[in-house]
C-alpha cells in the first residue's frame, strides 16, 4: 500500500490524485517538479510548460509547503535538488506515471487489449520507424499504436511522465527509472549538389543540428569554419534545401543513399564522417505489456540492415 505524508492534504492546481483516501496530491505540481529537474532551472521549466516563471515558482512553493521541506536550492547557475528533493523525485515519477497509465488504460480503443505510444525523432521515423510500424502490427495485432514525432527533450519528458511508452532518439540522457539501449549507429556524411564539392563547409552549406556531440566533433574537424548561413533542426528540411537550391550538408547515409545513386547528390569522400548513435529509451519498471514485442521488432529491424555501411 502506498501512503503519502498526511501533510499532503488537498489539490492545489489542475488535477489531484487520491491515494486510499489518505492524501491528495496535485499531479500538476509533481509534473512541474519533474520539469524543473529536466530543464535545470525555473526559467527553462517555464519555457517547456508554456507558463510564466512566477507560475513555476508558485507551484514549487505550494509543493514544498505540502511536503514540509525544501526541494530545490536556487543559484545563478540554475537549480539543484536538496536531499529531500532527491528522495521525492522517485515518488513524483511514480505518481505521474500512475495517473498517465490509468488514462492510457481507460483509453484503449474497443477491439484492442492494450495500447502503446511511441515517439521518435523525425529523422528516425524516416525509413526506420516507418518500417517498424507494420512489423509491430503483425507481431501484436491486438495492440493499438499511437505514433508521435518530437525532439529529445520532449520525448524524455513524455517518458518520465508516462505519456510515452517508448522513445527512439539520438541524444538520450540517463534518468531514474529509464533504460537506454543502443539500436544502431548512423553514419553522417558530407554530401553536395556539386560533384566537385569541397571537403569542408562552404557557400550554400546547411548546418543540421544533430545534437551536442555532433557539434563538438564538427567544430574540432573544421576549426576555421566561421558559422553557417543556414541552420536547421530537422535533417529532412536541410536535405530539401540542398536538393532544391544546391549546397551541401551532413546527413545520415541511409537517408541520402537513393540521391547518391541517382546523381542528385554527391558524396564528398575527402570530408570526415561522423557517427550518430540511435537509442531506444523505455521504462525500466513497470513496463507496459506490449513493450517486449515492440523492442524485439526494433532490434530485428536494426539488425537486418539499418546499420549504415560505406557507399
Amino acid at each position: 500500500m502506498l501512503t503519502i505524508d498526511k501533510r499532503v492534504k488537498s489539490a492545489v492546481d489542475i488535477e489531484s490524485f487520491d491515494i486510499n483516501g489518505q492524501a491528495t496530491l496535485d499531479t500538476e505540481l509533481a509534473r512541474t517538479f519533474l520539469t524543473v529537474i529536466a530543464a535545470g532551472s525555473f526559467v527553462g521549466a517555464a519555457d517547456r510548460l508554456h507558463v510564466t516563471q512566477s507560475t513555476v515558482s508558485a507551484r514549487i512553493h505550494a509543493l514544498e509547503e505540502h511536503l514540509g521541506c525544501t526541494l530545490f536550492v536556487r543559484n545563478r547557475g540554475g537549480t539543484t535538488l536538496t536531499a529531500a528533493g532527491r528522495q521525492f523525485e522517485k515518488h513524483a515519477l511514480t505518481l505521474v506515471r500512475t495517473v498517465e497509465r490509468a488514462r492510457h488504460d481507460v483509453g484503449v480503443p474497443r477491439g484492442f487489449r492494450d495500447a502503446l505510444t511511441v515517439g521518435g525523432r523525425f529523422g528516425l521515423w524516416e525509413d526506420f520507424l516507418l518500417h517498424w510500424l507494420p512489423l509491430m502490427r503483425r507481431a501484436a495485432p491486438d495492440v493499438s499504436l499511437r505514433a508521435e514525432i518530437g525532439f529529445e527533450a520532449d520525448l524524455r519528458q513524455g517518458l518520465v511522465e508516462g505519456r510515452l511508452d517508448l522513445g527512439v532518439m539520438y541524444t538520450p540522457q540517463s534518468r531514474p527509472g529509464l533504460t537506454v539501449e543502443l539500436l544502431f549507429e548512423e553514419r553522417l556524411i558530407l554530401v553536395s549538389s556539386d560533384p566537385a564539392g569541397a571537403p569542408e563547409p562552404g557557400p550554400g552549406y546547411v548546418y543540421v543540428d544533430w545534437g551536442p556531440e555532433f557539434y563538438a566533433r564538427h567544430a574540432a574537424s573544421f576549426p576555421g569554419f566561421i558559422g553557417p548561413g543556414l541552420t536547421v533542426n530537422i535533417g529532412w528540411l536541410g536535405q530539401q534545401q540542398v536538393l532544391e537550391h544546391g549546397g551541401s550538408g551532413y546527413f545520415p547515409l541511409r537517408l541520402v543513399r537513393s540521391h547518391l545513386e541517382n546523381g542528385r547528390l554527391f558524396h564528398v569522400k575527402d570530408a570526415p564522417a561522423f557517427s550518430l548513435p540511435a537509442y531506444a529509451v523505455y521504462p525500466a519498471d513497470p513496463q507496459p505489456a506490449p513493450l517486449p514485442a515492440a523492442l524485439a521488432a526494433l532490434r530485428r529491424l536494426a539488425a537486418a540492415g539499418f546499420t549504415p555501411t560505406a557507399p
